[in-house]
């Protein structure tokens, strides 16, 4: 079977990681193990995530013309990701993530942005004659809004479905040009609380928060609700798709496994309800490992995981 294409526009980082016994409060210093540094970037990490499935994926994004970078686009090059439209910036360096990881799995996370502010309208039309190729179209928010939603723009009128995560929480409400032309959103509990107000601390709330953005013009939201599952939501019905439940060693990057797994599942022809599935069962297996794109399973993986977890 030919593998599906994917394109992932968005961002790429470099993590710094500490372990810590838990977050520390503001203003206090709590003493760490040792630095881990690791390839990471919500836009990346979906990118490697993806190939690892079983995708063919074209990442979209800026590094700065650095060391960093440079470790960046080999680690690409590594997972068989297209690198052509990666682009070296020259006046940026590239972008960095300051993380936290406590002892329950539990992450806080700042990131400078670096290059990844700079991704430019003109790198998108560089790249879309290859986005009309695409199955899927992955995109987040570490990235300027103006190009996801020219991204989403051109998707759209070629017919190619849009996964949004909206991921880091915006400070401000998304464009409705923007929501309309989303297939899939796929916000965790704190972002669709951002976006719709709804407090967002049950099933009930989670419903409530779909409803909000299913007005909206997205065809389909997936709230991501940890280790309660996701709620599959659309204008024919909700329903509450089940985590499975293992030992969280680190959360980081797992809701970034999540999109781009469910990506592949999708442009492979898979029902919403069965990708969710192939998608959580990707997440489980990421959170009980260390790092961000270190993290991701592979193919054989997920489908091992699946076959030892049957349908609940």
């Amino acid at each position: 079977m030919k593998a599906p294409q994917i394109m992932v526009i968005g961002s790429s980082n470099t993590d710094m990681m500490v372990k810590l016994p838990r977050i520390p409060k503001p203003g206090e210093t709590l003493l760490g193990k040792d630095l881990v540094t690791a390839a990471g970037g919500k836009g990346a990490n979906q990118a490697v995530a993806a190939a690892r499935a079983g995708g063919a994926v074209t990442f979209v994004a800026r590094v700065g013309q650095d060391a960093l970078g440079e470790k960046a686009v080999v680690g690409f090059m590594k997972e068989g990701i297209n690198v052509d439209h990666v682009h070296r910036d020259k006046t940026s360096p590239s972008g960095v993530a300051l993380i936290f990881v406590a002892a329950n799995g539990e992450n806080s996370i700042a990131a400078a942005q670096g290059a990844n502010a700079k991704l430019s309208l003109a790198d998108l039309r560089k790249a879309k004659s290859t986005l009309a190729q695409a199955d899927v179209l992955v995109m987040q928010l570490e990235t300027p809004l103006e190009v996801t939603l020219a991204a989403a723009e051109l998707a759209a009128k070629a017919g190619i479905p849009v996964i949004l995560n909206p991921a880091p929480a915006p400070t401000g409400k998304l464009p409705d040009e923007l929501l309309k032309r989303v297939s899939i959103l796929t916000p965790n509990e704190t972002e669709a609380e951002v976006l719709t107000g709804v407090k967002v601390s049950s099933e009930a709330g989670a419903a409530k928060a779909a409803d909000k953005l299913l007005a909206k013009g997205v065809q389909t939201v997936i709230i991501t609700l940890g280790r309660r599952g996701a709620l599959l939501a659309s204008q024919s019905g909700k329903r509450l798709i089940p985590s499975f439940q293992v030992q969280a060693l680190d959360t980081t990057a797992a809701g970034d496994t999540f999109n781009g797994t469910l990506a592949v599942a999708l442009a492979e022809g898979k029902s919403v309800e069965d990708a969710v599935r192939f998608a959580n069962a990707a997440a489980a297996l990421s959170v009980t490992r260390l790092g961000a794109q270190t993290s991701a399973p592979s193919r054989k993986e997920i489908e091992k995981f699946l076959k030892l977890h049957p349908a609940q």
